[in-house]
């Protein structure tokens, strides 16, 4: 009975995660060409960097299997008995443009700030307005070094300060990101096409 409550408070958990896909870091295709090894992805599943509180920042081309390590590794946190959220960026900052219209904006600020790992998919996949970087800033302000987040990009962390255009905000937003973060960047071949051609 035990593990069934137990069961049913994970599946709860992975639903209200919002994955979009399933997802698992079992199921992540190991190979050190790809920018991933076995050990790695065995010191993921311990999730002590969401523990810990550190960020992971998952880098590459499109179709190199960006979301899904970002959804694995929100599965696997609520298999840990944490709360994870899957979101991409777009979604997220029109939501919050919303929130602030309908006065829901500190309350929306709020849960997203109470989620143990935030992943935030398709970073910088277009260029972000004034209030979008400024959004985006409060919910890593409110999540620095007291909750982990995830983010996905085509493009390089290098190339994150000159992508948010205004240097004042991309000093704040990569510091809060950066900092306590491991990287990976996936290379090799688009896996959709890869699938594609198995089909």
């Amino acid at each position: 009975e035990w593990t069934e409550r137990d069961n049913r408070r994970v599946a709860r958990r992975i639903k209200e995660a919002r994955l979009a896909k399933s997802a698992s870091l079992e199921a992540v295709e190991c190979d050190p060409a790809r920018g991933i090894d076995k050990a790695f992805i065995k010191q993921l599943m311990t999730c002590q960097w969401a523990k810990s509180k550190h960020n992971v920042l998952i880098t590459g081309a499109t179709g190199t299997g960006k979301s899904f390590l970002g959804a694995a590794l929100a599965e696997t946190v609520c298999r840990h008995g944490m709360r994870a959220l899957f979101v991409r960026v777009p979604r997220l900052v029109e939501d919050l443009a919303v929130a602030r219209v309908s006065g829901a904006y500190s309350a929306t600020l709020g849960k997203l700030s109470r989620i143990d790992v935030l992943v935030l998919d398709d970073f910088l996949l277009a260029p972000m307005k004034d209030a979008e970087r400024r959004d985006l800033l409060e919910v890593l302000e409110d999540r620095y070094e007291r909750a982990s987040t995830v983010i996905t990009s085509q493009l390089a962390t290098k190339t994150w300060h000159a992508a948010l255009s205004d240097p004042t905000i991309a000093d704040a937003i990569c510091d809060r990101l950066v900092h306590n973060a491991h990287e990976i960047a996936l290379r090799g071949p688009s896996m959709r096409k890869k699938k594609a051609i198995k089909h």
